[in-house]
């Protein structure tokens, strides 16, 4: 099986092109921050350094896998799913679920192995420009030198195998079962996921506005109602495509598509979501806390610059992960969707009306996206707020939230329609017997 897994990737190269990039870019963040543990660890670092460089390998080294293994998970799952056709020609040819499960895990491990080993030198030039970036601010001694040694090695390759090995197999356990699963593992992790994220921001309340840690709580409470909200949307999604006022052929199939295959747009709006609860709730947070200090007269300290460089890092890591795996998913299941407009075209309707039809659901998933990762946002930014300020929300404004909105909106619109686009080029004869 593994001899034929390598025929696949010689053969299908353009494929796994998504799956690379995400494990080539979680590679590249994952082995820049923790190449600041390896420069921590070098002689002569002195301490304030060594403590500044390490909370930001940690810090930010757990944030990239928690998204390394995301990105992944959901380009893989897109792929695994497409390939239902493959696979159950597989198994009527005798294969059996686990020499399937060990092909595609086999695939995933080399196709995540090269983008490991293509990140190695953008890994440590990032790496370097961290560096820099601390010594400018004042942060990390001029006298520290840039190390990449076999911490930042080991982490880029260890998370990133496990990662795609992981979801590989997970992805493909789903697709090669008779039965239908329960879902028991998805609502343990909702589950899961709410009541800690609920008792970390309830456990802002319990600091004073002078704590260093006052922001973490909140922050992290966030992140994972981010994750339960963009869990439970898919399931929502379907009751309320119903309460849109959707008229017209393309409103009409936008909302049977939506309702029919919600499960399927968990890989879009799990992303969506994330991106819009971490980076609203970061950015604000970070904007109160700038405010505060300003209000109270006292300069900055460094392990207040610390903290801002460091959330300004994450919301970037944040962006471009949500992005990639936005695009990516997007790109897939609307490519893959070819013989359906296809078949629509042929029953009478106008590439307009599918090009329509593919706007409608886009804006349908932005806007659950946005409102429920806004809403997980909130319930971070506003205890943070009160015990911050004694204020109940930020002062800032909207300009924050609406340039959120407008880089999802533009992620997502923008890859679906264009994307679209392309696949209504080819004839509609054509689309359906490429794709039969």
């Amino acid at each position: 099986m593994f001899t034929l897994a390598m025929r696949s990737v010689r053969k299908r190269p353009g494929r796994f092109v998504a799956t690379l990039l995400s494990a080539f870019l979680g590679a590249t963040i994952v082995m820049t921050f923790n190449s600041m543990q390896d420069t921590a660890g070098a002689d002569g670092v002195d301490a304030v350094s060594k403590d500044i460089l390490g909370t930001s390998a940690g810090v930010v080294g757990s944030y990239g896998t928690l998204l390394v293994f995301f990105a992944v998970a959901s380009t893989l799952t897109v792929n695994v799913r497409q390939r239902s056709s493959e696979i159950e020609l597989l198994r009527c040819s005798g294969a059996t679920p686990a020499q399937i499960k060990r092909m595609i895990v086999g695939e995933s491990v080399v196709v995540g192995l090269v983008g490991t080993l293509l990140a190695i030198g953008p890994a440590m030039l990032g790496g370097q420009a961290l560096l820099d970036l601390f010594k400018d601010s004042g942060q990390v001694s001029d006298s520290v030198d840039f190390v990449f040694g076999p911490i930042a090695m080991s982490s880029g390759f260890a998370i990133t195998m496990v990662a795609a090995a992981g979801a590989a197999f997970l992805a493909v356990r789903r697709a090669t079962r008779r039965v239908k699963p329960r879902g028991r593992g998805r609502t343990f992790l909702t589950l899961g996921s709410l009541i800690l994220g609920a008792g970390a921001v309830s456990f802002t309340f319990t600091l004073s506005s002078t704590d260093e840690a006052l922001m973490a709580p909140a922050a992290y409470g966030s992140i994972l109602l981010s994750v339960a909200f963009g869990l439970m949307a898919p399931g929502l999604l379907k009751g309320l495509v119903m309460l849109l006022p959707l008229r017209g052929p393309s409103g009409y199939l936008a909302v049977r598509i939506l309702r029919v295959q919600s499960k399927q747009l968990s890989g879009v709006l799990v992303p969506l979501t994330l991106f819009a609860g971490m980076a609203t709730a970061t950015l604000y947070m970070q904007a109160v806390e700038n405010d505060a200090i300003d209000a109270s007269g006292v300069p900055k300290t460094v392990d207040a610059k610390n903290l801002e460089t460091l959330n300004l890092v994450i919301v970037g890591i944040i962006v471009v992960f949500s992005c990639i795996m936005l695009i990516n998913s997007l790109y897939a299941s609307t490519t893959y969707r070819r013989k359906e407009f296809g078949q629509q075209r042929l029953a009478g309707g106008t590439p307009g009306q599918v090009l329509r039809m593919i706007g409608i659901e886009s804006f349908v998933l932005t806007v659950t996206g946005v409102v429920f990762g806004v809403a997980a946002a909130l319930a971070g930014i506003i205890p943070f707020t009160v015990v911050r300020t004694d204020g109940v929300l930020p002062e800032q404004g909207l300009g924050i939230w609406l340039g959120i909105v407008a880089v999802a909106a533009l992620a997502t619109l923008g890859t679906s329609l264009v994307t679209a686009r392309r696949a209504l080029k080819t004839s509609a004869i054509s689309a359906v017997s490429l794709a039969a």
